[in-house]
């Protein structure tokens, strides 16, 4: 008996430690448990009383994580799959975007301004490239399209 209750007492204090370090979904806490060798229910029960406890939040993890992708300046899309990824469901997804307040597209025209002189944006091939970019960062054909095609056009020659 003392032995199950070392082991529960084991699995609750290497969860904190996880998250002391940084915010986790509850999937993610209860595989990094399993792979230090924590058994699944121990590993769960763990996770239950840090969550009963605040400790552990999915809504939280997600909204941080949404800013910290924001901020890194990935897309809608992108973080969604990533979010969708880490075991959340549609409507915490939704509510991480949405804390997000980002201006997507604005987001799309800083990224292509970092990226690409506007005179390189006068091929039509490194617009297709930006765009393709933007894509990949998650960001959807609207917003990219329409930030290639924002790009200031000063320096230009018609």
């Amino acid at each position: 008996m003392a032995g199950a209750r070392r082991e529960a007492a084991d699995a609750y204090q290497r969860a904190l430690g996880l998250l002391v370090r940084r915010e986790h979904s509850r999937r993610d806490l209860a595989r990094k448990l399993a792979q230090r060798g924590v058994e699944p229910a121990e590993a769960e029960a763990a996770v239950e009383r840090l969550a009963g406890q605040g400790y552990q939040d999915d809504q939280r993890f997600a909204e941080s994580f949404a800013r910290d992708r924001t901020s890194a300046g990935y897309g809608p899309v992108r973080i969604r799959v990533e979010l969708a990824g880490h075991g959340l469901p549609e409507d915490a997804i939704q509510a991480a975007l949405a804390a997000c307040e980002a201006d997507w597209p604005a987001l799309a025209r800083r990224q292509v301004e970092r990226r690409w002189r506007p005179a390189e944006l006068a091929d039509p091939a490194r617009r297709r490239k930006a765009v393709e970019f933007l894509l990949r960062r998650g960001f959807d054909q609207g917003d990219a399209w329409s930030a290639v095609r924002s790009a200031p056009d000063e320096g230009v020659d018609p």
